[in-house]
């Protein structure tokens, strides 16, 4: 059995409310088909479908304030309860006491323990490690986890070898931000295609997608609808590539944000647990209720 996460920073079930949401002012036929019609709200949870599962879980996990980045992807990564074992929420990136969960008792180290082949399958340019050795860039809690499991951080060699994907999924940033002009393209159905390949190089897989947080920060509807609707023909993509019969793709998120533009900040909305495949793996996740039930039920999969 294969494994891919696919995670979603800062987008939560929000309220059927297009003036705010744009997952309800966004054309995702693919994902709304599988959801009998429905728009990735609040109000569309739970939901099960042939291939489909759409639970809605809890990242406030009974701590006062609003759920960030560090925290909640560290929980993820862990099943620890971290913020409750702090008494805070901490983000955007891990601090000293943060990190320290970070290290052999993540997804990444467990996959890596059992003999299995775990990686990230973002790739990252030269700035950033540019940014990581002079010190003005911490990694956050998912390429910290990376990393302390003695795995690669893939680079833009990577990426033009085929061995990676970029963080926006299509690489147009790779031109449009980086200016790389050279770097590969490909359209959001393609993407979805060469993730599904790569994720079948390994046990357990990860992908990162952190735009999502960022649009929610500047408050930008048209990027959001645009981020969602590229989404949408990755996961058209990914899905004819991808053997749901006996392999798990699942997607979640760390906090709310996206979903209410109303506000540059996190909320405190539920966010979505998305499950596709055979109905046996997705009822191993039937009583997740928020984050911390995530790691564990990967850990017995790929046990």
């Amino acid at each position: 059995m294969k494994i891919l996460f696919i995670f979603l920073d800062g987008i939560g079930l929000g309220e059927d409310n297009p003036a705010i949401n744009p997952l309800l002012r966004a054309q995702m036929p693919n994902l709304e088909s599988l959801l009998g019609g429905k728009k990735l709200t609040q109000s569309a949870a739970p939901f099960e479908g042939k291939i489909i599962t759409l639970q809605s879980i809890d990242p406030n996990l009974g701590v006062k304030g609003l759920p960030q980045s560090a925290t909640g992807q560290a929980v993820l990564l862990t099943g620890v309860n971290i913020p409750a074992e702090l008494g805070y929420h901490y983000g955007p990136k891990p601090n000293p006491e943060v990190a320290q969960y970070l290290s052999g008792q993540t997804i990444f180290s467990n996959t890596v323990q059992k003999g299995k082949m775990a990686a990230l399958l973002n790739a990252y340019p030269p700035r950033y490690f540019d940014g990581i050795d002079s010190g003005k860039r911490l990694y956050s809690s998912i390429p910290q986890a990376v990393t302390n499991a003695d795995l690669p951080l893939f680079t833009d060699q990577d990426y033009f070898a085929g061995n990676a994907l970029a963080a926006d999924f299509t690489g147009e940033g790779w031109h449009s931000f980086l200016g790389i002009p050279e770097a590969p393209t490909f359209d959001p159905e393609a993407a979805g295609q060469e993730l599904a390949r790569l994720a079948q190089k390994y046990d357990f897989s990860f992908f990162e997608y952190w735009a999502s947080d960022y649009a929610g920060h500047k408050q930008d509807m048209p990027w959001a609808v645009r981020q969602l609707e590229v989404f949408d023909g990755v996961l058209k993509g990914l899905l004819q590539h991808w053997d749901v019969s006996n392999d798990l793709i699942l997607i979640t998120s760390d906090h709310g944000n996206m979903e209410d533009l109303g506000t540059r900040k996190h909320t405190a909305a539920q966010v979505p647990l998305l499950l596709f495949g055979e109905k046996k793996n997705r009822d191993a996740f039937k009583d997740v209720s928020d984050l911390t039930g995530v790691a564990p039920i990967i850990n017995s999969l790929l046990g």
